[in-house]
Order: C-alpha cells, then sequence, then structure tokens
C-alpha cells in the first residue's frame, strides 16, 4: 500500500473512520430548483465518493439570507432536509460518513438572492471587495456579480441567526447526517465577524478580538447543544499572506492571524469540538502556513485537525508523520477522481479535472468522472 498514513483508522468524536482522507466542501450549485433542494443525481454524487474515511457536504445556507450563489442547496425547508435524506442515506449505504457545512455567506450576496431584494446582512456595512456573488439570469445561466454594500445586523437579528444555525443542525440531523460542520472560513458570515476588517461594530460583538469571536462562541455553543460536541466541527482560513490574484475571497489576513486563530480554536477546545478544519491558502505557488502556527493549533486543540489547501498525498502523509495534522482532505482531486482513497493506496495516476463543469450543469463533470478499476 502506498502512503500507509493515510490508511490508519482513527476516530472522529464519536465516530469510528475507516481511513484519514476527507471528502472537503466543495460548492457544485446542482441543487434542483425552485427550492435548492438536493436531488438523486447529488445522492450519486457523494455515494460515489464515500471511500472517504470522512466526508463533509458542500456549504448549505442555513436561511435564504446565506445564499450568495444561485444554485446551492439549503438546510432549513422540509424539502431541503428530505432531499439531503437522499444523500446521507446513498453514503450510509456504502458505509460513509458525511457531516453537513452549515453556512450563510453574510455580505457575499446580492439583492437578487435575497428575500424581497434586499441588502446582504453582515456585521458592519462594509462593501466586500475582490469577490463575486453569482446570479441567475435564466433558467440553468448564471452571471458573477459585485456584492452592494451590506446592511449591518441588530443585536437582536444576531442572537436570532445563532437560533437559526441550531435549527439548521437539528435539521441536518433530521436528513441523517452524522454531524455538522460550522463554516466560518473564506470570508463568509462568522469569519466577517472575527475579521476587524469585515466587523466595525462598537457593541458587544465589536471591538476586541474576544468581542469578535463572541458570534462564533454562541453558535458553536448553541449547536454543541443541539447535536453533542462530538458531532461537531468548524472550519477556518488563517491566512498569513495576501495576493494580488484576485484571490480574497477565500479568506481575510488579521493583522496578527496566529493569535486571531489560536484564540478561535480555544472556543472549540472549550467546547470539546470534536475537529477543526483548516483550510490553507490554493493559489499557485501560495506559502505553507508557519510551522509554528501548526504547534500552536496542535498544542491549543486535543481534538482532530483536519488539513486541506491542494494536498498531495505525499505531501499528506508527511504531514499526518509529523503529528501536527489527523486527517487531510483532497478537493479537486476528489472531484475528478472518485475512488480516490483507492487510487492513493495502489499509485494509480489520477485523472485530471475538467475547471469548465466545476460550477453548476448536470451529470457532465460531476457523476461520469470514471473509477480507474
Amino acid at each position: 500500500m502506498q502512503y500507509p498514513s493515510l490508511f490508519k483508522p482513527v476516530t472522529l468524536g464519536r465516530h469510528a473512520l475507516k481511513n484519514r482522507i476527507v471528502l472537503p466542501p466543495l460548492t457544485r450549485q446542482r441543487s434542483a430548483q425552485p427550492g435548492d433542494v438536493s436531488t438523486d443525481l447529488m445522492a450519486t454524487y457523494y455515494q460515489q465518493r464515500s471511500g472517504a474515511g470522512f466526508m463533509v457536504s458542500e456549504g448549505t445556507q442555513i436561511e435564504p439570507r446565506g445564499q450568495g450563489y444561485a444554485w446551492t442547496p439549503g438546510i432549513y425547508s422540509e424539502a431541503q432536509i428530505e432531499g439531503w435524506r437522499k444523500v446521507t442515506d446513498a453514503v450510509h449505504a456504502t458505509g460513509g460518513i458525511i457531516f453537513a457545512q452549515l453556512w450563510h455567506v453574510g455580505r457575499v450576496s446580492h439583492t437578487a438572492l435575497q428575500p424581497d431584494g434586499g441588502a446582504p446582512v453582515a456585521p458592519s456595512a462594509i462593501q466586500a471587495k475582490k469577490v463575486k456573488a453569482f446570479i441567475q439570469t435564466a433558467p440553468g445561466i448564471g452571471m458573477l456579480v459585485e456584492p452592494p454594500e451590506p446592511r449591518a445586523l441588530s443585536v437582536a437579528e444576531i442572537k436570532d441567526l445563532v437560533a437559526q444555525y441550531a435549527q439548521a443542525a437539528r435539521n441536518a440531523i433530521a436528513a441523517g447526517f452524522d454531524g455538522v460542520e460550522i463554516h466560518a472560513a473564506n470570508g463568509y458570515l462568522v469569519n466577517q465577524f472575527i475579521s476587524a476588517h469585515a466587523n466595525q461594530r462598537d457593541d458587544e460583538y465589536g471591538g476586541s478580538l474576544q468581542n469578535r469571536l463572541r458570534f462564533l462562541r454562541e453558535i458553536v455553543d448553541a449547536v454543541a447543544a443541539e447535536v453533542g460536541p462530538d458531532r461537531l466541527g468548524v472550519r477556518f482560513t488563517p491566512l498569513f499572506t495576501s495576493t494580488d490574484q484576485d484571490r480574497v475571497y477565500i479568506g481575510l489576513v488579521e493583522e496578527d492571524p496566529q493569535q486571531t486563530y489560536v484564540e478561535a480554536i480555544r472556543v472549540l477546545e472549550a467546547a470539546k469540538a470534536a475537529y477543526v478544519s483548516i483550510a490553507e491558502a490554493d493559489w499557485d505557488n501560495a506559502p505553507d502556513l508557519p510551522e509554528q502556527f501548526r504547534r500552536a493549533v496542535r498544542d491549543t486543540f486535543s481534538g482532530r485537525i483536519i488539513y486541506a489547501g491542494r494536498y498531495t498525498a505525499e505531501r499528506g502523509a508527511r504531514l499526518l508523520d509529523t503529528g501536527l495534522a489527523d486527517l487531510i482532505a483532497f478537493g479537486r482531486p476528489f472531484i475528478a477522481n472518485p475512488d480516490l482513497p483507492q487510487r492513493i493506496a495502489n499509485g494509480w495516476p489520477l485523472a485530471p479535472l475538467d475547471p469548465a463543469t466545476v460550477y453548476g450543469g448536470a451529470q457532465q463533470g460531476y457523476t461520469d468522472y470514471p473509477a480507474y478499476a
């Protein structure tokens, strides 16, 4: 077997995983319309990739205002719960374990996606720059658009959003998911509250780092109370460098990224969350995370640590061998190689990804990538 470190069983909260290969959340924009409901085709897609030791669904919006891209699925309606149950049943039928990623884009949206054409919501009325939302212009056709200036949430609305995260977690368990992941990365709503760039509030949710972490803390506590901390993970993007390649949407670079994210991870440690997932910079020639940050994460957090970010099997196994990671996520390779764990184990070549079919569409570039053997 190639790269045996990737194939050692491991526990994740209450779950026993058959390997350390993760299918991370990957936006594919193929939900049924109207209603943003998961489909039989989506069930096939996830089942094809259930050789992963652990799977996380694509981001699924917790409420209508949480959508920033047309055709992404939701987890707030009965029809959506039933749609996701097709997916979880298919994954469980082949022995897979899958969590739902709970998503709210905050200011990275557009009036065309908002109920009654309202402004997107955010911690502060600061427009997102160098980032696009995606709106439908005709059935199956859409375009990228700049997000407008959002409106700042009131404290009462923030409290209501915390309750909506808890309800979404209940819905995910009702849909058959094995747990949930809070999306606190990529410049979306929870990340916006954490960031001093996007959050300029002067109440208990802004100002100091601890205040900026309050929204995260309240969501983590509320969701853990609903589903159990051993069925809870959180995803962050702790960027240490920016880029001129218009890829700012992957996150926000803080003045002291290590302090910011070590303190955020302390929130998870206090809640006894099952895992933290760290998505690294994924543009060409992006630098690795600082070694001292990886060590600080390990020293701070007693749960499982997942890393994602253009990992090869060799690089992922090497990080596992250091003891600084417990699981490794493979995004693009898993899209084009539904049997990725078998290919890694046997040293089989990887099929290339077709970038033109990643977002939207139907079967092409989604469920028609063949297994190697």
